[in-house]
């Protein structure tokens, strides 16, 4: 073979080495986290942007990001202020601002009553059990 010949293949093995080295690693390792387990803080609105869970984030679908609950679990979220309250999906990591616990797609966000000209609210997080096992 000569030197030309084996170009290709060395390109080949070096770009799948360098994709293999470049792939995220698994978002699904995060911490599961208790049941029936409650958390207060402050919840935002988050926009158009890609999800870790590899979704594409759509804003009129009830879901929101969390640091360390498993995606696909469920949250009851509850705004004090309004007394509204949303059953959300977690299908992103975040929120990475200090003090807040919860970022909540437009629809989410609206169901429970903040506005995008409030960006913020106190809100209560309960950690719902999986569908499954629902009655």
């Amino acid at each position: 073979m000569t030197p030309i010949n084996r170009l290709p293949a060395a390109l080949l093995l070096f770009a799948s080495h360098s994709l293999a080295l470049a792939a995220p690693p698994s978002p699904q390792k995060a911490r599961p986290s208790a049941t029936g387990k409650k958390e207060s803080g402050m919840a935002s609105i988050y926009h158009d942007r890609r999800t870790a869970s590899g979704e594409a984030f759509l804003p009129h679908r009830l879901t929101a990001a969390h640091r360390s609950l498993p995606f696909g679990a469920l949250v009851r979220v509850t705004s004090p202020r309004t007394g509204r309250s949303a059953i959300v999906r977690i299908n992103d990591r975040g929120p990475f601002v200090k003090g807040r616990i919860i970022d909540l797609s437009p629809a989410a966000a609206a169901s429970i009553g903040l506005t995008k000209q409030m960006g913020l609210t106190r809100v209560e997080v309960l950690h719902l059990p999986p569908a499954a096992s629902r009655s």
